[in-house]
Order: structure tokens, then sequence, then C-alpha cells
């Protein structure tokens, strides 16, 4: 990639150097309809990997080789192409690429990449991209309170950088790497080994800063929370801990530490390493040496009245469909270290989630959190030794809990939990529960049973994401429907978006009328694995609020009410994942897949926000369509200019960059039946249908007319050149429309192909000869009408844009059409409507002349 590197210095040099030079039209078309080519590639080439990860695959290393070069040779072509059509615009690019294809490369050749993070980062940010700074067990339970919204301890962790300046700084790997090899050779014992490390580490000098960040953290998280225990639990996470291998009980945990002590808790923990249990296990293994790359997580202590295990299914009877849960009174570490007798709750795995059984043995003793520091083992009230830990109410929330987080990871889980003084849960950690060969004794004969279920349909669409989803439907018609989003829903809308990726982790499946397996909301639900079927054409119509179905993305069916034999076949559906070729995939697609920019209006929606190969072709795309719809519409070198022949006085002139018009080159003229543009002609035809045109004198009063007069435009909207002149670019594919009419200014421009994914319309509406309140008024209206008919929508003052993608080409046709009607009769509407009780009775009007009767327009 050196040369890469070289590249981008040469650009970096030559940034500022030089005045942006003018593209010429046909150049950055070229390279537009180039990244949308590449764009729908890479995307489909995401979405046959993250098909793969759905464990229905047979695949081998060079598969994985092969098609993380593909994406990352994809997207560096993108990232070239938007550079041609901005120059030296978007070179940040080159170096968000380079970090992302470094890591890709390290994961390729299973080498440990320790990022460059802070020694310390709150666990409260820790995010997706941060595996490898704070190790298996941090992440999950990160992710658990990121996106689940489930409690976890208040806390932060460090990072698996500080680990390894730690060992650089102490000079610790030289030092211990021969002990290390006389135990590989066999020469001393796994305890010789562990009593020569432990000291080398416990003596070690800490790199500089590390102490000092760990004890401001700590001040920060104890200057927020309430009252009560003020100490910290410092507790392992390894670079592979609860990955691959769970590494369970191995490495040490320390409760009640005083925030003086963390530096000393931390080589503790560090050293638990290269204890001899931890050696043994690695060496039965054959795990990696960098399993040690350590991260520490120091959790607030939670002031716990009874604590304990669940397991979503039980070991020992999962056919028994029921959860497990193990309780006992103060601090969970006795019940999860299995030194003393716990109380054992059967419930059911379904809600309500009763109490199907209860075990309660004498509880003597509880492990306690001390105010000053340390923990202690104290009596249990005579009155309690003999009661359940846990009410029945108490254990319903926490299988819902519990429930919640299974059908977020697929799988079963080991939950440790902690019930604090106020009554509520927290959870302290998550893991897989290996239950593989148990639970195939779930299976039963599935054709047989789903005989009995009724199909509310079938085949319809694609699957996007293979899996089972059980769960209420709920519609979301706008963004505003996500904020009430329950957990656990089937989640049901008119079209994807990426914007539904804020509530993926909370939803059980998704079902939309419209979409493509290989768009953004695919990706999304791939990485979160959540059952996805699009483009059915008849979700919203079918399926109603509040309906309990099952979505099985397996066969491509929608049954009515729950098919629970449907979700225990999922558990068995995945024993490719125990394979190397399936970790290591999943490793890189970390780098490729998800992701993170959503929001264009995001501040983070840079070059420099991009974590992954997806991020770059959501940031690229986004930005094309950006440059081409502004830009210089008199820079068409070559192109022949003719004027539009049509009884509406447009004074349109067309420029054809390539098989947009069907005339004769020395044509000066050409009709609407000559354009051949996909959207240029539906455009048109829809502005010049009968009734629409009001061609009426209007009168303007006063004030309006002074506004007009002294409203300052952009230069770019006052040249000369602009006034009275509009113009069209337009291709067989497109339309880039530049209109002024009076004094408003729109913009339309569009692309409308045979590949779903490349098409988009975008509409942009500004100004009006009154003053600013009633051209307010005119742009509510238009707003309406756009939301109305599925355009993402933002109004600010008379300034009106709406977005639409991703549709079939007949239907971005019909919406090309609804935009000519709209722009015909809103033209004089800022003048018409004198109040704002008329924008109803105007768009009452107008959607009944746009569901078919003739308009009889009012004057």
């Amino acid at each position: 990639m050196s040369w890469l590197v070289n590249i981008l210095d040469r650009l970096n040099k030559a940034k500022g150097q030089a005045r942006q030079a003018r593209v010429p039209f046909a150049v950055t078309f070229e390279g537009f309809q180039k990244i949308l080519e590449l764009n729908n590639e890479v995307l489909e080439l995401m979405a046959d990997m993250g098909d793969k990860m759905g464990g229905h695959f047979i695949f081998d290393r060079q598969y994985i080789i092969s098609s993380a070069q593909t994406a990352k040779e994809l997207v560096q072509q993108i990232i070239m192409e938007m550079n041609k059509i901005a120059p030296r615009k978007y070179l940040g690019l080159y170096e968000s690429f380079q970090a992302i294809a470094d890591q890709i490369d390290a994961d390729l050749a299973g080498r440990l990449l320790i990022p460059q993070t802070p020694y310390v980062i709150p666990m409260a940010k820790v995010g997706s991209d941060a595996l490898e700074a704070v190790g298996n067990k941090n992440a999950r339970l990160a992710e658990v309170g990121r996106v689940l919204g489930v409690p976890t301890p208040p806390g932060f962790t460090v990072t698996t950088r500080a680990f390894g300046d730690f060992m650089e700084h102490a000079g610790l790997r030289r030092r211990l790497q021969p002990w290390l090899e006389r135990w590989r050779s066999g020469e001393i014992t796994s305890r010789q080994a562990a009593e020569a490390l432990r000291p080398l580490v416990m003596e070690a000098e800490l790199p500089p800063g590390l102490e000092r960040d760990m004890r401001l953290a700590a001040q920060r998280l104890l200057g927020e929370a309430p009252g009560g225990v003020k100490t910290f639990a410092v507790r392992s996470s390894a670079s592979g801990e609860d990955g691959d291998l769970s590494f369970a009980g191995q490495f040490r945990s320390l409760l009640g530490v005083e925030p003086d002590q963390l530096a000393e808790a931390y080589r503790e923990v560090v050293a638990s390493g290269y204890s001899a249990r931890a050696l043994e296990y690695s060496q039965r293994w054959n795990a990696a040496e960098d399993l040690t790359a350590m991260a520490v997580g120091c959790e607030l202590m939670v002031d716990a009245q009874a604590a304990g295990v669940l397991y979503t299914l039980d070991p020992q009877h999962p056919e028994k469909d029921y959860m497990l849960i193990s309780a006992g009174y103060g601090l969970g570490e006795p019940v999860v270290g299995g030194r003393t007798a716990a109380d054992q709750y059967r419930v059911s795995r379904q809600p309500p989630h009763q109490v199907l059984g209860l075990d309660v043995v004498r509880k003597h003793q509880r492990l306690q959190a001390q105010p000053g520091g340390g923990i202690a083992v104290r009596p249990v009230e005579a009155a309690l030794e003999s009661a359940p830990a846990l009410n029945t109410d108490q254990m319903a929330r926490l299988a819902e809990m519990a429930h919640h987080i299974e059908n977020y990871f697929k799988t079963p889980q080991d939950i440790e939990w902690a019930l604090d003084g106020r009554g509520e849960f927290v959870i302290l950690q998550v893991r897989p529960l290996n239950l593989k060969s148990q639970v195939t004794q779930l299976v039963c004969n599935i054709a047989e049973v789903l005989k009995e279920r009724p199909v509310l349909f079938s085949g319809r669409g694609a699957v996007a994401q293979r899996g089972i989803g059980t769960g209420p439907v709920y519609l979301v018609e706008r963004d505003e429907d996500l904020d009430e989003f329950p957990d656990g829903a089937i989640l049901v809308t008119r079209f994807t978006s990426p914007r539904l990726g804020r509530v993926m982790g909370r939803a059980h499946g998704v079902i939309t009328d419209v979409g493509t397996p290989t768009g953004h909301l695919a990706t999304i639900a791939r990485e979160f694995r959540v059952p996805t079927i699009v483009n059915t054409g008849v979700a919203t119509h079918i399926l109603r609020p509040g309906m309990e179905v099952t979505i099985d993305a397996e066969q491509n069916v929608v049954y009515e009410g729950t098919v629970k034999e449907l979700c225990y076949f999922q558990f068995t559906e995945d024993m490719f994942e125990e394979s190397q070729e399936f970790r290591q995939l999943r490793r890189v697609l970390r780098r490729i897949a998800p992701l993170n920019l959503v929001d264009p209006q995001d501040k983070d929606f840079t070059p420099r926000g991009c974590k992954t190969l997806h991020d770059i072709t959501r940031f690229v795309h986004e930005k094309a369509v950006e440059e081409i719809t502004n830009i210089d519409q008199h820079y068409h070198p070559g192109a022949t200019a003719k004027n539009l022949k049509i009884d509406l006085p447009l004074g349109l002139t067309i420029i054809d960059i390539g098989g947009g018009l069907d005339a004769p080159e020395q044509a000066r003229q050409v009709t609407v039946e000559q354009i051949t543009s996909r959207p240029g002609r539906a455009l048109l035809e829809g502005m010049a249908e009968p009734g629409l045109w009001s061609t009426q004198p209007m009168s303007v009063d006063l004030g309006s007319f002074m506004s007009s007069v002294t409203r300052t435009f952009a230069n770019s909207l006052t040249s000369p050149r602009e006034v009275g002149q509009n113009l069209a670019v337009v291709s067989r594919e497109y339309l880039n429309l530049n209109l002024r009419l009076g004094y408003h200014f729109n913009i339309i421009d569009a692309y409308i192909a045979d590949e779903i994914s490349a098409n988009y319309i975008y509409f942009r509406f500004l100004g009006g000869v009154t003053d600013l309140t009633r051209r307010t008024r005119r742009a509510k209206l238009l707003a309406e009408v756009l939301a109305h008919d599925d355009f993402r929508t933002e109004v600010r003052g008379d300034l009106v844009v709406g977005r639409i993608k991703k549709l079939p080409a007949e239907v971005m046709i019909e919406k090309m059409r609804l935009l000519g009607r709209l722009v015909s009769y809103s033209r004089q509407l800022d003048v018409k409507m004198q109040n704002d009780a008329q924008i109803d009775q105007y768009l009452d009007e107008f959607f009944k002349f746009n569901d078919g009767p003739e308009l009889a327009v009012k004057s």
C-alpha cells in the first residue's frame, strides 16, 4: 500500500496550491455512474459475505481472502472516482481506507492489532468498533447497555493499548519469554511457570500516565454516582475471552477495590493471565498467545441485595423450555464460583415468564461490599434464610431481560446479574451458553408442526437476513414512530432505510413492502442478525399493529402467532460457526459491513468518521449525489442545447449528454414526445397535465411586493445568465433540472435505471414573491405532499428538500410525474393561500387531482 500513501502525500501537497479545476459535466456524470456501479458491486459482495455468516454455507479461507481483497479494491476504486468528480475535496477518505485496509490485512494474517486508543475509555463510549481495544467481555457488556438499553454498571475499561505499553515500558515481553519457553518445552510445570511469572508482572512499572488516567476516570465516576458503595469491581477482558473460547473463571476478578488501589488491582488481573490454570487452559485449547492482550474493566460495585446466574436454557434439560436462575443474597461471586448453595428457579421462556418450579435452599451468609472498601461475609437474617432470594415478579422481569438478550445474540446465553438496593436488575456479564449438542434434542418434525400454523403470506419479496423471529407487529410510518419502538417487536414498514438501524438491535424481525436485499438496511440487518424480509409488497396491508407473528426468514414465510418450535430450530443451524473459517470471516466482516454513518446531518458524517468499508461507500454515495446535484450547469463542453416546445411558459433549454433525446442533431427545438430521458419525460408529462398551471394574473399586496424587491439571493441565483433561463441536463436515466419560475427556484435531480439500488430523486424548492410567512405556508404544503408520497422531507423556513431512493423504476417514474404536477400546481400558492387553514383546503384539492378527477383550479 506504500504507493497509495505516496499518492496521498502528493495530493495533500497539491491541496491548496491550485484552484480546484472545473470538471466537465460528461466526466462528472461518467464518474457518478461508475460510483453507482461499484457501489452496487460492493453491496452485493457484502450481502454474499453476510449470507455466509448465516451458517448455511460452507466456505474456505480462500473465499475470505479473495472476498476481502475484492471489497478493498472496489472501495478503493470508488474513492478514486469520487476524487475525480470532486478533485482534492475528499482526500481524507484515503486515510480512513488505509486504516481499515490495514486492519483487514491484520485479521487475515491472524495478527493481533492493538488500536492506538486512549489508555482509558468510559464504558458508555465503547462502540461497535472497539472490540480490539476493550476485549470481548467488555465489548459485549457495553453492547448490551448501548444497543439494548439494558442496565449495566457504570465504569471504564483500561484498553489493550495500555496493556501493550505496559509490556513494552517494563520490558515484560522480554522478561516473560524465557519462562514461557521453558513451560512450553515441558521443562517446568504450569505452577512453576506461574510462580516465576507473577512477581515479574506485579513488580513492573506502569507506563507514564496510565495510573493518572485510571485515577481521573474513577474520580469522574464517583462524582457522578449516587450514594452507597464507592468501590470498584475490576475484571479481566482479554482479547479472546468470552469469544471463540470462554476462558470462564480463568482470569482473576477483584471486588470492593478502592480508587487508590486500582493500579495494583490492574496488575493483579494482568498477572492472572499467567496463572497456572490460565496457562493450562490456553495449552489445552491451543489458544494463541495474543489471548493475553488484556483489557481490564473497572465497574462501580453494585450494592446487591441478591445476585446470581441465569441460563436461558437448562443445559441438562433444554427440551423442557424454561430458563434456569441461580440466586443468593448479596454479591453473586459465591454463586458464580459454585462455593455456596443457591436457590434454583425454573421460569418459562415464553412471556409472561411464569414460574414453573422453585428449589429454595437455606442461605446462612451473604457476601457484601463494604462502604469503606473490600468485601465481607455477613450472616443472613433468620427470617430470610429460607425465603427465596427473588420474588415471582422479579423472576419474570429478569427472564424478560434475558429473553431480550438471547434474541439479540441469537444463541442461548449465560448471564450474570445483580439486584441492586433499589430493586433494579443490573447485568454484569453475558456470554454464549454452549449447548449445541443438547439443543439438537429440541428439534421436532418441523414440517408436521407447520402444517397446523396459519400462514399470513409466503414467498413474497426477498430474504435479506435469514433467521426466525417472533413478536408483536409494530408499524413504522414516520421517523418519530421509532422513538416508541418496543423491545422485541417485528418492525413492519413500507420502505427500507438505514435510519431504521437505530432500533435494529431491539427488533425480532423486519418486514418491508419495498426494498432490496443489497441495500444499506439489509446490511445492517445482517450485522445485527435480525431476520429480515424485504419487498413483500403486502406487509403493511396484511400485518396489523399488535398482531403476534412469527417471521421465518429461512423459508420466507410469515405465520400468525408464535411458532416456538422454529425458534429452537435456529439454535441448531449454526454448527459451522464453531469453525476457524467462520470466526475469521466474522472478524474480517467487522471491518467491512457495519454501517456507522447513518444520518448525513450527523457531525461525524465525514471521511474521518468512516470506520468500515460500508461507511466509505455510504459517504461517497451521498456526496456523489450532492456533487452532481450542485454541478455548474453551464459547463457542458461538446453538448448541444435545444429548446423545449411546450404549452407552458418554462423557457427550458435541454442538454442531452447521452440518450436523453430522440431528435436530429441540427434541430433547435424538441417536444416532450422526443424526450427519452426516463425521469425528464415523466416530470414534464406531469407538469403538462391539464388544469394544474394557472394562467390567471395574481395580485400581490404591497408588503409582499416590497419583500420581493428588497430580498437578496445567493450570487449563484442572481447571475444575469440565470434570469429568464431554465436548464435541464438529461441522459437516458438522468435528469438535472434547474428551474426558476418567477421568484422561486426549483432543483430536481434524479437517476432512474433498472438497477433499484442506483435510483434516487432529489427535490429542492426555495423562494417566492410573497413575504416569509406566505412562502413558509407553501413550503408546508409541499412538504405534506412529499411526505405523503414517502419522500424524506426537510423544511427550513421556505426551503423544502425531499429525497427518495432505491425504488423500482416504474415507482420512481410515477414519483416524477407527481413532482411535475406539484411544481405546476404550487406555482402561485404562496399568493393564493391567505391563512394557514387554507393549507388543508389546497392539499385536499391537490390529492383529489392526483388521485384522478380533474382539478378545478381556484383563482
